[in-house]
């Protein structure tokens, strides 16, 4: 019913009208209610009365309405315009319960459609979809609100990125309002997988800024891959896939980002095994922002011992493999893994781990889907072999507090995998193009950089964000560079000092014909150039001060100061630490 379309000429991205089925599904009780009325008036008209000085005299349909009016609605009782006489008395008595029994069948029927789970489902949608039509800000429409869509949509909030939720699960919706989050988030409760929730989601209104499907069904994210491509092809989609061929179908369709966690996390593994630093990068650069920055780690190169040989395993196992490290996989059912060598066994018994070289193993990966087995197989493998390297997979973000206290070298988390990469995608999309230009480049340039953003970071987590060098998104800066003036410097210049530089760190210049990591200070920007930074927030929104400014962006340019009162509000402006940041993504 939420899904079909409303009478009218209404889009099938509106919601069904509400009064439309209220009143379809009172047709009944209304026309017992009107016909009762209809007799009731009717009889009273025919009913013989005498007026004041004792002359015959019958009620007109006038009088006979005004009478059961203020009858039915309990003001009061009074003989108008004259004293009844007995006939109009009888059947004004019969009239009252005829229509107290029409009313009491009307008023059951009106608490039994509000208590129909159909029509609190119609309610639900017109009123989500009127929050969606308010949204005056750009909007992703998050697809699964379970333990991914919860994170991304919190960490989307706190980054003041305006978000509308669709999950199949009525609970999840009940969560997603009692969460405590900045902004209200418009919360629907449908298959995300059908073509009518999308649109009720808002997926073809200009304001939509890009569809990100979490839910825990490959099938699903597909489904929405798809229908959003159609629907809206240029909508971005963003879209979890724990199965290599589903992936290869949603690439077909043009999905624009596919987010495997297992294949993720296995090629985080074997960078931090190959390149610590880089992977600390890739640590810092993703997580949500203000949060600590994580500690260096060095996983060592060796034989590993690996629990668990389904789809997250056997992306460890590869990706471990290709850096040079041996790989002994312990499986319940090693045949129907395809690993017939390997030992046969969970891995939370001392012997099947000894079996497979627990003992002169240098890390340990506990990677089966069971949070309980994981713990057991950590402990045992410990008391075996204290010095392991233990990397530890963590199914469900409750069992945090078990998975903390015995402290792996490093958790694996699927839902946070998903939503750290699905979170830079959408805030800052050219951080995928620097990771894929940083992994060709030596461990000396990432331990330099990992340097940098150290000194800019103090300590916590950096905001990424994007400059896009046009009219819209930094029309001053746009000018210079019409100019051919405009350097990489000059985006790094202070508003409120020229002399001083910003504490930002240029990660990636990004052209049409070119990219360029960690591009120099002179080096020239061009009209539709796009520029990857790192800073604090606040770094962040003086830097959208002078790129969007047309006087500071000529005193930091050319060094001329103008005179006006209102150049010298803006430079204390943008010179107060105070105030709210820009908000990450495209400036």
């Amino acid at each position: 019913m939420i899904a079909g379309a409303a009478r009218g000429g209404r889009g099938a991205e509106d919601a069904p009208s509400v009064v439309f089925l209220f009143l379809r599904r009172m047709r009944a009780p209304l026309i017992v209610l009107v016909a009762s009325y209809a007799v009731a008036m009717l009889g009273l008209t025919l009913m013989p009365g005498v007026d004041a000085e004792g002359r015959p005299w019958r009620m007109d349909f006038f009088h006979a309405f005004y009478f059961f009016s203020y009858t039915a609605t309990t003001i009061g009782f009074g003989e108008l315009p004259h004293p009844f006489s007995d006939a109009q008395r009888l059947w004004v008595s019969f009239a009252i319960y005829l229509t107290v029994i029409a009313w009491v069948y009307a008023i059951g029927k009106i608490i039994a459609l509000f208590q129909d789970p159909a029509f609190q489902r119609v309610l639900a949608a017109a009123q989500f979809a009127r929050r969606v039509r308010a949204l005056a800000e750009p909007y992703y429409i998050v697809c699964g609100y379970g333990e991914t869509g919860g994170l991304l949509v919190d960490a989307l909030d706190r980054d003041g990125v305006r978000t509308v939720v669709v999950d199949i699960d009525p609970g999840r919706i009940n969560e997603l309002d009692l969460a405590d989050l900045q902004s209200a988030v418009p919360g629907l409760t449908a298959d995300a997988s059908l073509p009518q929730s999308l649109l009720l989601a808002g997926v073809r209104r200009g304001r939509c800024a890009g569809v990100v499907a979490v839910t825990n069904s490959d099938t699903a994210n597909l489904a929405i891959a798809i229908a959003t491509k159609v629907l809206n092809p240029r909508v971005p989609v963003v879209a979890r896939c724990e199965s290599r061929e589903v992936a290869a179908n949603m690439a077909s369709f043009g999905t624009d980002y596919i987010i495997d966690p297992f294949e993720r996390f296995g090629s985080y593994l074997g960078v931090a095994v190959s390149a610590p630093s880089l992977y600390l990068l890739r640590e810092w650069l993703t997580a949500v922002p203000g949060s600590p920055l994580a500690e260096p780690i060095e996983p060592p190169k060796g034989t590993w011992v690996l629990a668990g040989f389904g789809r997250f395993g056997r992306a460890v196992a590869d990706s471990l493999a290709r850096h040079g490290n041996r790989v002994s996989v312990i499986e319940v059912d090693p045949e129907g893994a395809g690993r017939p060598q390997a030992v046969r066994g969970s891995g939370t018994e001392a012997h099947t781990l000894e079996a497979a070289g627990i003992r002169s193993a240098v890390g340990l990966v506990a990677g089966t889907p069971d949070d309980v087995n994981n713990l057991s197989v950590v402990i045992t493998a410990r008391e075996l072999n204290p010095k392991l390297f233990v990397v530890m997979r963590k199914n469900r973000i409750a069992n945090g507090i078990l998975v903390e206290r015995i402290a792996p070298d490093i958790v694996m988390q699927p839902s946070r995998i998903v939503a750290r990469t699905a979170f830079g995608i959408l805030t800052a999309p050219l951080l995928h193009r620097f990771f894929a230009l940083a992994r060709g480049r030596d461990e000396d340039w990432a331990n330099e950089l990992a340097a940098r953003i150290a000194a800019v970071a103090t300590d916590v987590v950096p905001d990424s964000w994007s400059v896009s060098v046009d009219r819209q998104g930094a029309g001053a800066a746009c000018e210079w560079a019409r100019a051919g003036a405009l350097r990489i410097e000059h985006l790094l210049g202070d508003p409120a000092d020229r002399t001083n530089r910003l504490a930002l760190i240029p990660l990636l210049l990004a052209r049409a014909d070119e990219e360029i990591l960690l591009p120099p200070d002179p080096t020239a920007v061009r009209p539709g150039d796009r520029v990857l930074f790192c800073g604090s927030r606040e770094t962040a929104r003086r830097q959208s001060y002078l790129v969007h400014n047309a006087n500071m962006m000529q005193y930091v340019v050319t060094g001329e100061i103008p005179s006006s009162a209102v150049w010298r509000w803006l430079r204390r402006r943008a010179a107060t630490p105070a105030g709210g940041a820009a908000p990450r993504g495209t400036s």
